[in-house]
This record gives structure tokens, C-alpha cells and sequence, in this order.
């Protein structure tokens, strides 16, 4: 049987929210592909925070590869455990003024003026996985629409080769016909390619059925989870 790489346990954990984040019980294998509906965007920021170590919970237990989060004594010891994971989220920082080739080569080196031959090309095989027209990476970033917005992102969070991705109400801010689907269907095909699943915390239905990704709901008060088959998720 595969170890899980996460595993939360009677978890509870104060966010400034009606009431904490609960959850009773939730592991996740390496390749695994999990939507998670009912949680807001401060919840979800909650969650991702600790599963990364970001924060401990205020009871129960987070283990990252078998290991309890609240062991993480040094900040070495805590970036060695965060590079496990890529993290989509709208709170990451995109640096507008530069081009869109720029902030994708952020994560692989600094030395982006004048950008090496090796790195951009780097960034044309991140371009190419989620689907970023090649036109786009010469343009300001803050020129991209949501949906390409989103697609940065995505290949951000892969360009460290992390053996999980974290994804934080991904589409939210997309408005367009189709993109939804568009969307799922280039996390699917990105994610297999590297042999890597994913955690989405997503209201988005369409996002989640076109990712293939398996779907359960939190029920906040008591951190269950409402789906019948989730019993194959949960040990």
C-alpha cells in the first residue's frame, strides 16, 4: 500500500472565522486527484497553510510524509518540506510591470536580465504544459486575462517539480465560456505528465469534472465529509 503523503487527524484550527477549520479525518496518497467543495477562500488559506507547516493545528495532527508538522523546528527543515508541494493561489505575487516570461523563470534562477537561452527555454516547456500561447510571454503580466492568469500560476507552482499541488479557489475570478473545462482538462494532462495529484479547493464544478478529479464536500460544523464513496479516501 502506498503511504500517504498527507494525513490530517481530529484536526481543528482558529482562523478569524464564525468557527474553526474542523476536519476529522483526510489522507492523500501520492497521485492523488481530490476537489474539495465548502470551504471560502479564508478556510482554504487555513487548510493550505497547514498542510505546508505554515501554521500547527490548534488540535489533532498534520503529517507530511509521515512526518508531524509541529517536528518542523528549523526554516531549512520547514522549505525542504514546502518544496513537496506547488500552491496556486491567487495571494502569490505576480510582478505586473515585468513579462510574463519573467515571472515564470522566478522560480528556476534569478538571473532573468538578460535571460539565458537554457531558462527560456525552461519557460516555453512551462508555456506549452498549461497552455499558454507563446505570443503571451513577452507581454507585462498584467495584461493576461484571469483565465491566463490562472495558467501562470500553474506553471509557477510546477516549475519546482513538487510532488503534490495545492490549488486555492483556482477559477474563482474566471469569467469566461468554457474556460472552467479549459482549465481542469490543462491541470490533468500538466499533473500526469509529471506524475504528480493534486489537492482543489474549488466551488467550481465544471473545473472539477473536467480535471477528473474526485469530489467530496466538508460539512464545516463537524468536519465530516458528505459523500458516501469518500470512505475509499479515508482510513
Amino acid at each position: 500500500m502506498t503511504s500517504p503523503l498527507v494525513e490530517i487527524e481530529g484536526v481543528t484550527k482558529a482562523f478569524g472565522g464564525l468557527r474553526p477549520l474542523r476536519l476529522q479525518r483526510l489522507k492523500i496518497v501520492p497521485g492523488e486527484r481530490l476537489a474539495v467543495a465548502g470551504l471560502d477562500a479564508a478556510a482554504a488559506e487555513t487548510l493550505v497553510h497547514l498542510i505546508t507547516g505554515a501554521s500547527v493545528p490548534d488540535t489533532g495532527t498534520v503529517r507530511v510524509a509521515g512526518r508531524d508538522t509541529r517536528e518542523i523546528a528549523t526554516d531549512t527543515e520547514w522549505l525542504t518540506s514546502l518544496d513537496r508541494f506547488g500552491i496556486v493561489t491567487r495571494r502569490a505575487v505576480l510582478l505586473e510591470a515585468m513579462t510574463v516570461a519573467a515571472n515564470l523563470a522566478l522560480p528556476l534562477t534569478l538571473a532573468i536580465d538578460p535571460m539565458s537561452d537554457e531558462t527560456r527555454a525552461a519557460v516555453e516547456q512551462l508555456a506549452a504544459a498549461v497552455g499558454l500561447p507563446p505570443e503571451r510571454l513577452d507581454g507585462p503580466a498584467a495584461s493576461l486575462p484571469a483565465e491566463e492568469l490562472v495558467r501562470v500560476h500553474l506553471a509557477r507552482a510546477l516549475a519546482t517539480r513538487p510532488e503534490m499541488l495545492l490549488l486555492e479557489h483556482p477559477t474563482a475570478d474566471v469569467r469566461e465560456e468554457g474556460a472552467s473545462e479549459s482549465l481542469g482538462r490543462v491541470l490533468a494532462s500538466a499533473a500526469a505528465a509529471r506524475g504528480i495529484g493534486w489537492l482543489a479547493i474549488t466551488e467550481d464544478e465544471a473545473f472539477a469534472q473536467a480535471s477528473e478529479s474526485r469530489r467530496v464536500r466538508l460539512k464545516p460544523a463537524t468536519g465530516e465529509w458528505s459523500e458516501a464513496w469518500w470512505k475509499r479516501l479515508v482510513r
